[in-house]
């Protein structure tokens, strides 16, 4: 299998190479060159795998430069440090909806299920390519990402990461996470601006030919732990088919009976890896795209007009505070058959007015599999509010802008198809606003809105967010995203 870039189609590598560096020298992102098919009767195998078999089977069909012993050696050692024996189990909540629980690992973040598998790809790719130089791992974050990422790096041989998150732009425990981080191959720093921000200057460092020259003079190579690495994106194809299996186990749909989504995504990776299970067979019926009120992909997936120039809202699901969507270009590269200067174009009237169109003709002709709505603040606490009043079932900010999306749709479509919610994140990671939802008043201290909300729910703690009350600060830098550049030069001058 090869690999292409979004911005020149011509330009073909190895997975091995697409991992290592992470985003193309031109700027574009890598896709594969073809979507392996994966018959019905495969996925009805899938219902006696475990977690682990499931996904070194799906990475696979696209790193043919691994074993199966490889790839399930690595699968294996990954959802070993996850708390359930599924590393993401699906919960039926209603006759029809279904809540797939992402965030058993480590973090208690959706991103776990990719970034306990990245570093281990790639020091393999490293080891299979037989590079020498150390690998900088750069990271922009709009929370979660970040402490999966330094989880998953810290004290991995031949390897710095450094992670920037916007300073205002996270929740108290997403930031106590990340700055209380391990490791001496570690780095942390808040930004001040938003995620946006952060995310175009770490891509500006990729994409800086003098940048690259200079690491390499000092011994390293850059690569990247966000979703424009084709590493991390590729581990989360996996559990849209290992949903779809869990739900034939237990009778709940039929084999090839269509099913429906619904995903809570602001950088667009998570939704982007169930398109590509979609265009593997998996039998889909809706993805839906579901936002807060920065609500940017609603509007395109509407309208066809990307438009990026509008008002940043700060809200109670930080992690999809998000206004330049970086993984849509992907999307926007198969909307275009996959023409790289139809989309570098695209992506260069992105940067110099903020917006780009696509005819929504054609997103409505042959990428109709998606639909998209979003929450405002006031439906996203109703939903934490009704879902544990209705149900008994507690779920974060981010899931409950997810279920709040699907109740609009079902009430304006009425498409009773089973469908599957994405929960992204423990409710623990936002518990002041999940408190204030299902609680009676809102409790500031983060540590004792969780013990209340432990009281009130009776949902069991996770230890690494109790241990967050006695931890101590290692990062307190706040940097002008002018500085990261630099900040990045002093790291790998004293490493």
């Amino acid at each position: 299998m090869k690999y292409i870039s979004t911005r020149n189609a011509s330009h073909a590598v190895s997975g091995v190479e697409a991992i290592l560096t992470g985003i193309s020298p031109d700027g574009g992102l890598f896709v594969p060159e073809s979507f392996p098919q994966v018959s019905l009767e495969k996925i009805k195998e899938m219902e006696e795998m475990t977690y682990a078999e499931r996904a070194a089977y799906v990475m696979g069909l696209y790193l043919d430069e691994f074993s199966e012993e490889e790839l399930l050696a690595i699968a294996n050692r990954a959802y070993d440090r996850f708390d359930d024996e599924d590393a993401c189990p699906l919960t039926k909540v209603d006759d029809g909806l279904f809540v797939l629980e992402l965030w058993h690992g480590p973090t208690f973040a959706f991103k776990d299920v990719a970034l306990t598998v990245l570093p281990q790809l790639i020091s393999s790719c490293r080891e299979k390519k037989g590079e020498k130089m150390k690998t900088l791992v750069l990271v922009a974050t709009s929370g979660d990402t970040g402490k999966a990422a330094l989880e998953g790096f810290k004290d991995v041989a031949g390897t710095e990461i450094m992670v920037f998150y916007p300073d205002e732009g996270v929740s108290d425990m997403q930031k106590l996470q990340m700055i209380t981080t391990g490791g001496e191959n570690t780095y942390v720093a808040g930004i001040r601006g938003n995620f946006d921000d952060a995310q175009t200057a770490v891509k500006t460092i990729f994409t800086d030919p003098a940048v690259a020259e200079e690491l390499k003079e000092k011994g390293y190579v850059m690569s990247s732990a966000n979703s424009i690495n084709w590493g991390r994106l590729l581990p989360q194809i996996t559990y849209y088919f290992s949903a779809y299996a869990d739900m034939l186990s237990s009778g709940e749909i039929k084999e090839g009976e269509k099913v429906n989504f619904c995903v809570p995504t602001g950088n667009f990776g998570d939704i982007l890896a169930g398109y590509y299970a979609f265009k593997m067979g998996l039998p889909v019926q809706k993805l839906l795209c579901a936002s807060n009120i920065n609500n940017v992909l609603t509007d395109f997936f509407n309208s066809g007009e990307y438009d990026a120039s509008r008002d940043f809202h700060k809200t109670i699901s930080p992690s999809m505070d998000i206004l330049i969507s970086s993984n849509l270009e992907r999307l926007v590269f198969e909307m275009v058959d996959r023409d790289g200067d139809k989309v570098k174009e695209l992506m260069s009237e992105l940067k110099e007015t903020g917006k780009y169109e696509i005819p929504l003709s054609v997103i409505r002709r042959s990428f109709g599999v998606f639909s998209a709505g979003f929450a405002d603040e006031e439906e996203t606490m109703e939903s934490m509010y009704n879902t544990f009043d209705e149900y008994g079932y507690v779920i974060d900010p981010h899931t409950a802008v997810g279920l709040s999306v699907y109740d609009n749709y079902l009430m304006i479509t009425g498409d009773q198809t089973p469908v599957v919610i994405l929960s992204t994140a423990s409710p623990y990671k936002f518990a002041q606003d999940v408190y204030e939802a299902v609680g009676e008043s809102r409790v500031e201290d983060p540590f004792k809105a969780v013990k209340k909300l432990h009281s009130l729910t009776g949902m069991e703690i996770p230890n690494g967010i109790s241990a967050l009350e006695t931890a101590e600060p290692r990062f307190t830098d706040v940097l002008k995203k002018s500085e990261i550049k630099q900040k990045v030069m002093e790291r790998v001058e004293k490493a």
